[in-house]
């Protein structure tokens, strides 16, 4: 079990609460009624702003946000309330998660099986997991390394592979080009597991042949993550001092 002390918990409500997240979020709200929804909010030209989950827990409607972005979403989340019958507060309940024995009450994590569970409480349950080998080893972006404001597509950051995006839900800002990126072009960058003989530091640049291919961000235990432009990398490349090679 681990204690995420890097976690804010902001409470939504009021009863336009599902309508307004419904108009934000990438993810459909009506799923809350099956368990805990991954989503983000976009810019309106369609790039990443910040990822969550929302969970309905105990009659109440909860965002967990990664703690050094909670006051920008609070802020752009009162930005986009205007009339809207809602209330937005931080609160202090903390954010436990683990891989056994998850505690009553809590949700799997909806990203991949291998994550584990959540809970939310007012205290917290705290063990070591080193979760950076575990997201290194599954794929799984995180906000403000892999995950970049104004930057990152999520479709190019395995958003659809993480339960993170609905195609089917309607509108909500970005949404245009997104769908767009699903629906009419093929994608020339991705998120990419490699190995990586050495070390390097975070967003160094990857070059293939001496061109630039991509950009390595977290490294675990010979492991990485790149973004990568797909029509330029090569099977074995250079990050700096280290040497990236595409894993099967």
């Amino acid at each position: 079990m681990s204690a995420k002390r890097n976690r804010t918990i902001i409470e939504i409500s009021g009863e336009e609460t599902l309508k307004f997240l419904q108009g934000l979020i990438t993810n459909d709200i009506d799923k809350l009624d099956k368990g805990i929804i991954y989503a983000a909010m976009l810019t309106p030209q369609g790039k990443y702003f910040v990822d969550f989950f929302i969970v309905a827990y105990k009659g109440r409607i909860l965002i967990d946000v990664s703690k050094e972005v909670s006051d920008d979403l609070q802020t752009k989340l009162s930005i986009y309330r205007l009339r809207t019958k809602v209330d937005i507060i931080k609160t202090n309940i903390s954010v436990s998660t683990g891989i056994d024995n998850p505690p009553l009450g809590a949700f799997n994590d909806p990203r991949h099986a291998a994550l584990g569970w959540r809970s939310y409480e007012t205290s917290s349950i705290n063990q070591d997991i080193d979760w950076k080998k575990l997201r290194v080893k599954h794929g799984i972006p995180e906000t403000n390394i892999e995950l970049i404001r104004d930057k990152t597509y999520i479709l190019e950051a395995s958003f659809e592979k993480l339960n993170g995006v609905d195609f089917k839900k309607g509108c909500y800002v970005g949404q245009e080009i997104t769908a767009r990126m699903k629906h009419k072009t093929t994608l020339k960058k991705g998120l990419i597991k490699v190995s990586v003989i050495g070390e390097t530091p975070v967003g160094t640049e990857i070059l293939a042949d001496g061109r630039p291919a991509g950009v390595l961000y977290s490294q675990s235990d010979g492991h990485g993550l790149a973004f990568l432009k797909l029509d330029r990398a090569f099977p074995k490349m250079q990050a700096g001092e280290a040497t990236v090679i595409i894993e099967n």
